[in-house]
Protein backbone atom coordinates (compact mmCIF):
# COMPACT_ATOMS: atom_id res chain seq x y z
CA UNK A 1 0.00 0.00 0.00
CA UNK A 2 3.07 2.36 -0.98
CA UNK A 3 1.83 5.92 -1.14
CA UNK A 4 -0.93 5.18 1.24
CA UNK A 5 -2.87 8.55 2.98
CA UNK A 6 -2.25 9.81 6.69
CA UNK A 7 -5.35 7.70 8.24
CA UNK A 8 -7.59 10.33 10.42
CA UNK A 9 -9.27 7.79 13.18
CA UNK A 10 -11.41 9.20 16.04
CA UNK A 11 -11.78 7.26 18.94
CA UNK A 12 -13.71 7.52 22.36
CA UNK A 13 -9.94 8.89 24.27
CA UNK A 14 -9.02 11.53 21.48
CA UNK A 15 -7.78 10.82 17.97
CA UNK A 16 -4.93 8.93 16.50
CA UNK A 17 -2.89 9.07 13.13
CA UNK A 18 -2.20 6.14 11.22
CA UNK A 19 0.82 6.68 8.83
CA UNK A 20 2.79 3.71 6.54
CA UNK A 21 6.04 3.23 7.47
CA UNK A 22 9.00 1.11 6.30
CA UNK A 23 8.47 -1.12 9.40
CA UNK A 24 4.15 -1.31 8.40
CA UNK A 25 1.60 0.58 10.25
CA UNK A 26 2.54 3.51 13.57
CA UNK A 27 -0.13 5.28 14.91
CA UNK A 28 0.62 8.21 16.87
CA UNK A 29 -1.55 9.20 19.85
CA UNK A 30 -3.59 9.50 21.53
CA UNK A 31 -3.97 13.37 20.52
CA UNK A 32 -7.16 16.16 21.20
CA UNK A 33 -5.86 15.60 25.09
CA UNK A 34 -7.45 12.65 25.26
CA UNK A 35 -10.94 13.78 24.82
CA UNK A 36 -13.88 11.54 23.12
CA UNK A 37 -13.69 12.72 19.66
CA UNK A 38 -16.22 12.02 17.52
CA UNK A 39 -15.12 12.89 13.73
CA UNK A 40 -11.12 13.91 12.28
CA UNK A 41 -10.89 15.05 9.43
CA UNK A 42 -8.00 16.99 7.07
CA UNK A 43 -8.07 19.89 4.19
CA UNK A 44 -5.76 17.61 1.67
CA UNK A 45 -4.57 21.66 0.32
CA UNK A 46 -2.82 22.63 3.47
CA UNK A 47 -2.21 19.47 5.62
CA UNK A 48 -4.40 21.03 8.34
CA UNK A 49 -6.43 18.41 10.93
CA UNK A 50 -9.35 19.20 12.52
CA UNK A 51 -10.94 17.04 15.42
CA UNK A 52 -14.34 17.48 16.80
CA UNK A 53 -15.46 15.96 19.83
CA UNK A 54 -16.57 16.27 23.92
CA UNK A 55 -18.63 15.25 25.79
CA UNK A 56 -21.14 15.91 28.91
CA UNK A 57 -17.87 15.88 31.24
CA UNK A 58 -15.43 17.94 28.46
CA UNK A 59 -17.91 20.06 26.93
CA UNK A 60 -17.81 20.52 23.25
CA UNK A 61 -14.73 21.39 21.66
CA UNK A 62 -12.74 21.67 18.27
CA UNK A 63 -8.71 20.94 18.31
CA UNK A 64 -6.77 21.72 15.20
CA UNK A 65 -3.41 20.87 14.19
CA UNK A 66 -1.52 22.43 11.10
CA UNK A 67 1.83 20.92 11.51
CA UNK A 68 0.47 17.13 10.96
CA UNK A 69 -0.52 16.37 14.78
CA UNK A 70 2.20 17.37 16.31
CA UNK A 71 0.56 20.42 18.46
CA UNK A 72 -2.85 21.06 18.74
CA UNK A 73 -4.88 24.64 19.52
CA UNK A 74 -8.30 23.70 21.19
CA UNK A 75 -11.23 25.65 20.55
CA UNK A 76 -13.50 24.99 23.49
CA UNK A 77 -17.47 25.53 22.65
CA UNK A 78 -19.53 24.68 25.61
CA UNK A 79 -18.63 24.28 29.24
CA UNK A 80 -19.02 20.46 30.99
CA UNK A 81 -19.57 19.05 34.49
CA UNK A 82 -15.67 19.38 34.78
CA UNK A 83 -15.71 23.21 34.02
CA UNK A 84 -18.34 23.06 37.18
CA UNK A 85 -16.87 21.19 39.65
CA UNK A 86 -13.32 23.28 38.96
CA UNK A 87 -15.00 26.43 39.36
CA UNK A 88 -15.89 25.19 42.73
CA UNK A 89 -13.44 23.11 43.93
CA UNK A 90 -9.80 25.54 43.84
CA UNK A 91 -7.81 22.08 44.65
CA UNK A 92 -9.81 20.14 41.80
CA UNK A 93 -9.00 22.63 39.53
CA UNK A 94 -5.38 22.81 40.49
CA UNK A 95 -5.52 19.22 39.89
CA UNK A 96 -5.94 18.84 36.26
CA UNK A 97 -4.76 22.26 35.01
CA UNK A 98 -8.12 23.87 35.01
CA UNK A 99 -8.08 27.77 34.50
CA UNK A 100 -11.90 30.13 34.03
CA UNK A 101 -12.99 29.89 30.54
CA UNK A 102 -16.22 31.76 29.09
CA UNK A 103 -17.21 29.58 26.12
CA UNK A 104 -18.79 31.08 23.27
CA UNK A 105 -22.46 28.62 23.65
CA UNK A 106 -21.89 27.95 27.40
CA UNK A 107 -24.25 24.85 28.01
CA UNK A 108 -26.23 25.33 24.52
CA UNK A 109 -24.57 21.65 23.65
CA UNK A 110 -22.29 18.85 24.54
CA UNK A 111 -20.49 17.20 21.44
CA UNK A 112 -19.46 17.96 18.18
CA UNK A 113 -20.22 14.51 16.55
CA UNK A 114 -19.08 16.11 12.55
CA UNK A 115 -17.13 18.10 10.21
CA UNK A 116 -17.35 18.91 7.33
CA UNK A 117 -14.59 21.60 5.19
CA UNK A 118 -15.88 23.35 1.86
CA UNK A 119 -14.56 26.80 -0.06
CA UNK A 120 -13.00 27.89 2.86
CA UNK A 121 -15.32 27.55 5.58
CA UNK A 122 -15.41 24.76 8.29
CA UNK A 123 -18.83 23.50 9.62
CA UNK A 124 -19.58 21.30 12.93
CA UNK A 125 -22.60 19.49 13.92
CA UNK A 126 -23.29 19.03 17.25
CA UNK A 127 -25.56 17.45 20.06
CA UNK A 128 -28.22 18.05 20.68
CA UNK A 129 -28.79 19.33 16.33
CA UNK A 130 -27.12 22.57 15.52
CA UNK A 131 -24.96 23.86 13.00
CA UNK A 132 -22.26 25.91 12.97
CA UNK A 133 -19.83 27.67 10.76
CA UNK A 134 -16.23 29.40 11.21
CA UNK A 135 -14.43 31.01 8.51
CA UNK A 136 -11.26 31.12 10.36
CA UNK A 137 -9.72 27.58 10.25
CA UNK A 138 -12.07 27.24 13.80
CA UNK A 139 -10.81 29.76 15.52
CA UNK A 140 -13.92 31.20 15.99
CA UNK A 141 -17.59 29.90 15.58
CA UNK A 142 -20.93 30.92 14.30
CA UNK A 143 -24.61 29.35 14.74
CA UNK A 144 -26.80 28.83 11.89
CA UNK A 145 -29.83 29.55 13.31
CA UNK A 146 -31.60 28.77 10.09
CA UNK A 147 -31.49 25.15 10.52
CA UNK A 148 -33.03 25.46 14.00
CA UNK A 149 -35.80 27.51 13.00
CA UNK A 150 -37.08 25.17 9.95
CA UNK A 151 -41.03 24.64 10.29
CA UNK A 152 -39.83 20.81 11.41
CA UNK A 153 -37.79 21.39 14.11
CA UNK A 154 -39.81 20.96 17.34
CA UNK A 155 -40.86 17.50 15.78
CA UNK A 156 -37.30 16.32 15.27
CA UNK A 157 -36.79 13.01 17.98
CA UNK A 158 -33.28 11.64 18.84
CA UNK A 159 -32.33 8.17 17.67
CA UNK A 160 -30.59 5.79 20.52
CA UNK A 161 -27.23 8.23 20.54
CA UNK A 162 -29.66 11.57 21.04
CA UNK A 163 -30.27 14.04 18.29
CA UNK A 164 -27.43 14.59 16.28
CA UNK A 165 -26.18 16.19 13.56
CA UNK A 166 -24.06 13.61 12.44
CA UNK A 167 -23.17 14.23 8.43
CA UNK A 168 -22.00 16.93 7.26
CA UNK A 169 -22.20 16.91 3.14
CA UNK A 170 -20.46 19.87 0.84
CA UNK A 171 -20.69 20.45 -2.56
CA UNK A 172 -16.92 20.98 -4.11
CA UNK A 173 -18.22 22.93 -6.50
CA UNK A 174 -20.87 24.78 -5.17
CA UNK A 175 -20.03 27.06 -1.96
CA UNK A 176 -24.06 27.86 -1.62
CA UNK A 177 -25.39 24.07 -1.59
CA UNK A 178 -25.00 21.79 1.70
CA UNK A 179 -26.58 18.47 3.07
CA UNK A 180 -27.05 17.43 6.34
CA UNK A 181 -27.98 14.15 7.95
CA UNK A 182 -29.66 14.49 11.48
CA UNK A 183 -30.95 11.29 14.16
CA UNK A 184 -33.53 11.47 13.69
CA UNK A 185 -34.91 14.20 11.59
CA UNK A 186 -33.92 13.21 8.16
CA UNK A 187 -31.71 15.10 5.83
CA UNK A 188 -31.74 18.75 5.44
CA UNK A 189 -30.05 20.43 2.07
CA UNK A 190 -29.41 24.52 1.71
CA UNK A 191 -28.76 25.64 -2.02
CA UNK A 192 -28.34 29.49 -0.99
CA UNK A 193 -25.44 29.47 1.74
CA UNK A 194 -27.62 28.38 4.91
CA UNK A 195 -30.25 30.95 4.62
CA UNK A 196 -33.35 28.38 4.40
CA UNK A 197 -33.11 24.44 4.42
CA UNK A 198 -35.18 21.64 2.61
CA UNK A 199 -36.44 18.43 4.03
CA UNK A 200 -35.52 15.65 1.81
CA UNK A 201 -36.81 12.55 3.16
CA UNK A 202 -39.13 11.48 0.18
CA UNK A 203 -39.00 8.16 -1.40
CA UNK A 204 -39.82 8.15 -5.28
CA UNK A 205 -40.89 4.46 -4.56
CA UNK A 206 -42.61 4.80 -1.43
CA UNK A 207 -45.07 1.74 -2.39
CA UNK A 208 -42.79 -0.47 -3.45
CA UNK A 209 -40.81 -0.37 0.05
CA UNK A 210 -42.06 -2.91 2.32
CA UNK A 211 -39.72 -3.30 5.51
CA UNK A 212 -40.12 0.61 6.88
CA UNK A 213 -41.84 -0.75 10.38
CA UNK A 214 -40.29 1.74 12.59
CA UNK A 215 -41.04 5.14 14.00
CA UNK A 216 -37.88 6.54 12.21
CA UNK A 217 -39.25 5.45 9.27
CA UNK A 218 -42.98 6.55 8.83
CA UNK A 219 -44.99 5.87 5.73
CA UNK A 220 -46.82 8.36 3.75
CA UNK A 221 -44.15 10.48 1.87
CA UNK A 222 -42.11 11.58 4.73
CA UNK A 223 -39.59 8.28 5.23
CA UNK A 224 -36.21 7.82 6.29
CA UNK A 225 -36.14 9.94 9.02
CA UNK A 226 -33.48 8.16 11.12
CA UNK A 227 -30.67 8.71 8.55
CA UNK A 228 -27.04 6.96 9.70
CA UNK A 229 -24.78 8.08 6.95
CA UNK A 230 -24.86 9.90 3.87
CA UNK A 231 -22.16 10.23 1.13
CA UNK A 232 -21.94 12.51 -2.22
CA UNK A 233 -20.86 10.86 -5.42
CA UNK A 234 -18.32 14.08 -6.40
CA UNK A 235 -17.72 13.83 -10.29
CA UNK A 236 -21.77 13.46 -11.27
CA UNK A 237 -24.31 16.12 -9.89
CA UNK A 238 -26.37 15.47 -7.04
CA UNK A 239 -26.13 11.67 -6.80
CA UNK A 240 -26.52 11.07 -3.36
CA UNK A 241 -25.94 7.92 -0.98
CA UNK A 242 -27.43 7.05 2.48
CA UNK A 243 -27.23 4.15 4.97
CA UNK A 244 -30.72 4.09 6.59
CA UNK A 245 -31.80 2.85 9.98
CA UNK A 246 -34.04 0.29 7.31
CA UNK A 247 -31.76 0.06 4.35
CA UNK A 248 -29.82 1.67 2.00
CA UNK A 249 -31.09 4.29 -0.32
CA UNK A 250 -29.37 6.36 -3.64
CA UNK A 251 -31.09 9.76 -4.50
CA UNK A 252 -29.83 10.83 -8.19
CA UNK A 253 -31.40 14.63 -7.56
CA UNK A 254 -30.19 15.98 -4.81
CA UNK A 255 -32.49 14.32 -2.05
CA UNK A 256 -35.54 15.17 -3.60
CA UNK A 257 -36.33 11.46 -4.23
CA UNK A 258 -34.92 8.36 -2.52
CA UNK A 259 -34.80 4.71 -3.99
CA UNK A 260 -34.66 1.64 -1.78
CA UNK A 261 -31.49 -0.44 -2.87
CA UNK A 262 -31.12 -2.78 -0.48
CA UNK A 263 -32.15 -5.72 -2.36
CA UNK A 264 -29.45 -8.56 -2.06
CA UNK A 265 -27.84 -7.07 0.95
CA UNK A 266 -28.31 -9.29 4.03
CA UNK A 267 -29.49 -6.69 6.12
CA UNK A 268 -31.52 -3.64 6.26
CA UNK A 269 -29.72 -2.00 9.31
CA UNK A 270 -26.28 -0.56 9.35
CA UNK A 271 -24.07 2.67 9.88
CA UNK A 272 -21.72 3.99 6.97
CA UNK A 273 -21.81 3.87 3.35
CA UNK A 274 -18.88 5.21 1.04
CA UNK A 275 -18.19 6.36 -2.24
CA UNK A 276 -15.19 5.38 -4.84
CA UNK A 277 -14.30 8.78 -5.42
CA UNK A 278 -13.57 7.48 -9.07
CA UNK A 279 -16.58 5.82 -9.88
CA UNK A 280 -19.85 7.28 -8.25
CA UNK A 281 -21.70 3.69 -9.23
CA UNK A 282 -19.16 1.88 -6.77
CA UNK A 283 -20.27 2.32 -3.24
CA UNK A 284 -19.37 0.02 0.14
CA UNK A 285 -21.53 -0.51 3.47
CA UNK A 286 -21.34 -2.79 6.39
CA UNK A 287 -24.40 -4.57 7.40
CA UNK A 288 -25.04 -5.30 10.98
CA UNK A 289 -27.49 -8.36 11.78
CA UNK A 290 -29.99 -6.16 13.47
CA UNK A 291 -31.61 -3.02 15.61
CA UNK A 292 -31.98 -4.90 18.78
CA UNK A 293 -29.89 -7.98 17.50
CA UNK A 294 -26.49 -6.84 18.69
CA UNK A 295 -25.28 -4.79 15.71
CA UNK A 296 -22.44 -7.27 14.83
CA UNK A 297 -22.03 -8.76 11.50
CA UNK A 298 -24.86 -10.94 10.12
CA UNK A 299 -23.48 -14.82 11.45
CA UNK A 300 -21.14 -13.09 13.38
CA UNK A 301 -18.90 -13.11 9.79
CA UNK A 302 -17.32 -9.70 8.88
CA UNK A 303 -17.90 -8.47 5.13
CA UNK A 304 -17.96 -5.08 3.51
CA UNK A 305 -20.30 -5.24 0.77
CA UNK A 306 -19.85 -3.38 -2.72
CA UNK A 307 -21.88 -2.71 -5.36
CA UNK A 308 -20.48 -1.45 -8.78
CA UNK A 309 -23.66 -0.96 -10.56
CA UNK A 310 -25.39 2.10 -7.82
CA UNK A 311 -27.06 -0.38 -5.71
CA UNK A 312 -28.53 -2.72 -8.54
CA UNK A 313 -26.37 -5.43 -7.13
CA UNK A 314 -23.94 -6.35 -4.18
CA UNK A 315 -21.12 -8.55 -3.76
CA UNK A 316 -20.12 -9.22 -0.19
CA UNK A 317 -16.17 -8.87 0.32
CA UNK A 318 -14.30 -11.31 3.02
CA UNK A 319 -10.95 -11.97 2.30
CA UNK A 320 -8.92 -11.01 5.01
CA UNK A 321 -11.94 -10.33 7.25
CA UNK A 322 -12.51 -12.17 10.54
CA UNK A 323 -14.99 -14.95 9.42
CA UNK A 324 -16.30 -16.71 12.58
CA UNK A 325 -16.73 -15.04 16.30
CA UNK A 326 -16.97 -11.56 15.07
CA UNK A 327 -19.04 -9.19 17.04
CA UNK A 328 -17.78 -6.07 16.56
CA UNK A 329 -19.99 -2.71 15.15
CA UNK A 330 -18.31 -0.47 12.75
CA UNK A 331 -20.42 2.76 13.66
CA UNK A 332 -21.84 5.55 11.38
CA UNK A 333 -18.62 7.87 10.74
CA UNK A 334 -16.12 4.36 10.81
CA UNK A 335 -15.54 4.14 6.96
CA UNK A 336 -13.84 6.11 4.52
CA UNK A 337 -12.69 5.85 0.87
CA UNK A 338 -8.83 7.09 -0.32
CA UNK A 339 -8.12 9.94 -2.88
CA UNK A 340 -8.83 9.39 -6.45
CA UNK A 341 -6.39 6.80 -7.71
CA UNK A 342 -5.97 5.27 -4.32
CA UNK A 343 -8.70 2.51 -4.85
CA UNK A 344 -8.94 2.00 -1.11
CA UNK A 345 -11.23 1.52 1.31
CA UNK A 346 -10.57 2.15 4.99
CA UNK A 347 -13.08 1.33 8.45
CA UNK A 348 -12.09 1.33 11.83
CA UNK A 349 -14.43 -1.20 14.43
CA UNK A 350 -15.68 -0.35 18.10
CA UNK A 351 -13.18 -3.43 19.18
CA UNK A 352 -10.29 -0.61 18.11
CA UNK A 353 -9.32 -2.67 14.80
CA UNK A 354 -9.29 -0.30 11.59
CA UNK A 355 -8.77 -2.34 8.30
CA UNK A 356 -7.89 -1.41 5.03
CA UNK A 357 -7.80 -2.56 1.34
CA UNK A 358 -5.78 -1.14 -1.41
CA UNK A 359 -7.35 -3.13 -4.24
CA UNK A 360 -11.25 -1.58 -3.86
CA UNK A 361 -12.27 -4.48 -1.12
CA UNK A 362 -10.74 -7.61 -2.83
CA UNK A 363 -8.57 -8.27 -0.09
CA UNK A 364 -8.34 -6.68 3.33
CA UNK A 365 -5.55 -6.20 5.90
CA UNK A 366 -5.58 -5.39 9.52
CA UNK A 367 -3.36 -2.18 9.83
CA UNK A 368 -4.05 -1.28 13.35
CA UNK A 369 -6.06 -3.09 16.88
CA UNK A 370 -6.18 -1.68 20.23
CA UNK A 371 -7.25 1.40 19.58
CA UNK A 372 -10.17 2.60 21.78
CA UNK A 373 -13.25 2.14 20.33
CA UNK A 374 -13.26 3.96 16.83
CA UNK A 375 -15.75 6.62 16.10
CA UNK A 376 -14.45 7.84 13.25
CA UNK A 377 -12.28 7.02 9.95
CA UNK A 378 -11.17 9.63 7.02
CA UNK A 379 -8.12 10.01 5.02
CA UNK A 380 -5.67 13.08 4.42
CA UNK A 381 -3.75 12.79 0.92
CA UNK A 382 -1.71 15.85 -0.09
CA UNK A 383 -2.95 17.58 -3.52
Amino acid sequence: MSGSPTVLVGTTKGAFLLRQTPDGWRATGPHCDGAPINHVIGDPGTGTIWAGGGGDWHGAGVWTSTDGGESWTHAKLTKGKMDDWAANDPDFAKMIGWQPNDPPFADQFTQVWSLGHAHGALYAGTKPATLLKSSDNGATWEKLQSLNDHPSAESWNPGAAGLTLHTIVPDPADPAKLWLGISAAGVFATEDGGKSWDRRNRLSNADACTHHDHPAAPRGGETGHCVHNMVRADATGDLLYQQNHHGVFRSRDGGRNWDDITDGLPSTFGFPIAVDPDNPETIYTIPLNGDSQGRFPPGASAAVWRSRDGGASWQALRNGLPQQDCFFTVLRQAMATGASGENSVYFGTNSGSVFATSNGGDTWAEIARHLPTVTSVETLSFS
